[in-house]
């Protein structure tokens, strides 16, 4: 007779979303800075 829950050993975590972006952020961090210091560039010669 098959049990309809999975044995002890193999209970799964939930799935946490934020483990799925830390390994993102060491790229993204960076091109964001880069584009948001880019822009503050352009709108301080743009207003000058």
């Amino acid at each position: 007779m098959s049990s309809p829950q999975p044995p002890h050993g193999e209970a799964s975590e939930p799935h946490d979303p934020l483990e799925a972006v830390v390994p993102m952020i060491p790229l993204v961090l960076p091109l964001v800075g880069g584009a948001l210091m880019f822009l503050l560039a352009f709108i301080a010669i743009y207003m000058a």
